[in-house]
């Protein structure tokens, strides 16, 4: 087995000053930037009816964090993502040159992480409880998303930025501590990254942190989207105060009445609100974090698809819009390639081509102690992705599809 040499730049330290507008991240964070990157080996330009039409730009920033597809030049892609912060999100959990390194000729994986990062909080005391690997095989047409479940028990690796020795904990505790002691968002990202390498043996090309305050902008600026809701559910989370939605903790603070905020079951154009909170509920749920996960990756394709048939995409204002949204939304590891490269790469990747897919078939899976598991099978289809054999393994196994429209 060659030694694991990671393509990540081995200095943290950046003489970049963040972008303007770009997404907040704690202080820790904001002075680690990556050194700009070697620019990537050029590829051969793929054939493609679309690429003659109408720039898609906002289709490249959703692209980087939930596989939608993009046309347009690079030129203007990178203009439309300069305003997005890029960060080490890695570590040593970015693909080794005997991987590909930073090369995007073959299969593309990422990380997605979803933080609720709310200004009473403080920065170290942030979980990641919305945790998905973005598959994009090698023929870059097809794309998969896959949710590891929260409570998932993870062998958690020493890391030295935030002091921490190692050991075993529930895998949405990784962010957390790699965020302690001064580590923040880049550390929590880069302990999650290794601990899920270290527990399914995925390395990455890219990461992306989406702060749940800002997507709810994106969504905001998209209009609505429509979400199918299979079972009806209470908001834990939320209530209406004299007919407006408000956070529980905001709500008690009026001394009003408060009436709990229901998502009906039900096809629905959902405001940015709604279809965030529906998205975060768990409990009352049938199947709990995984029926939340499906919903994750619900609202994601719901977005894509309102982006790119809602004829947002060819209104400038609309798009800039959309654009300035995304920028606040997102800090983004491009693993050392240029993010027009990263994003022109995976244009051929629409809102139709991207499959949910389930782990642990949709349900619990104990381990005797309490605790969750990864399955077998769960742990096959990430093997899977490692080796590109993901659509095999699909098509065999049916069953890991989910049936959320």
């Amino acid at each position: 087995m060659p030694v694991q040499t990671s393509r990540r730049p081995p200095s943290l330290d950046s003489t970049r000053p963040p972008a303007s507008g770009s997404a907040t991240i704690p202080a820790q964070a904001r002075t680690r930037g990556a050194p700009d990157p070697a620019p990537p080996k050029k590829r051969p330009r793929r054939k493609d009816p679309l690429w003659a039409r109408l720039t898609v730009v906002f289709g490249a920033v959703l692209m980087l964090t939930s596989g939608i597809a993009i046309v347009g030049s690079k030129a203007l892609i990178s203009q439309a993502t300069g305003n997005i912060a890029q960060r080490n999100l890695l570590g040593d959990a970015g693909k080794s040159e005997a991987e590909g390194g930073a090369s995007l000729d073959g299969p593309i994986d990422m990380l997605l992480l979803g933080v609720d990062a709310r200004e009473r909080w403080a920065a170290d005391d942030v979980r990641s409880d919305s945790i998905i690997v973005l598959h994009i095989p090698a023929t870059h047409d097809q794309a998969y998303l896959i949710s590891i479940p929260r409570d998932t028990e993870a062998q958690i690796p020493p890391f030295k930025k935030s002091n921490y020795p190692g050991g075993t904990d529930k895998i949405n505790a990784a962010f957390q501590i790699g965020a302690r002691n001064g580590g923040g968002w880049e550390g929590g990202a880069q302990l999650m990254a290794q601990t899920i390498k270290k527990l399914t043996g995925v390395s990455f090309d890219g990461a992306a942190i989406i702060n749940f305050g800002g997507f709810k902008n994106v969504i905001d600026t998209l209009g609505t989207v429509r979400i199918c809701v299979k079972q009806e559910v209470k908001s834990h989370h939320m209530s209406y105060v004299d007919g407006k939605p408000m956070w529980n903790a905001d709500a008690k603070k009026t001394g009003k009445k408060m009436t709990p905020v229901v998502h009906k079951k039900g096809c629905q154009e959902m405001e940015g609100w709604a279809a965030l909170d529906y998205a975060r509920q768990r409990y009352g749920l049938t199947n709990s974090d995984y029926d939340r996960q499906a919903n994750q990756q619900q609202l994601i394709k719901a977005m894509a698809k309102k982006a790119t048939d809602g004829g947002m995409l060819t209104n400038p204002l609309k798009l800039q819009q959309l654009i300035k949204a995304a920028g606040k939304a997102f800090v983004l590891d491009t693993g050392g390639a240029a993010i027009e490269d990263f994003v022109f790469t995976m244009r051929g990747v629409t809102a139709n081509d991207l499959t949910m897919l389930k782990t642990n078939n949709g349900t619990f899976n104990g381990n005797g102690n309490g605790r969750e598991m990864l399955s077998a099978e769960t742990l096959d289809m990430f093997r899977a992705v490692k080796q590109d054999k993901l659509a095999e393994f699909v098509f065999t196994h049916p069953e890991v599809i989910s049936n959320r429209k």
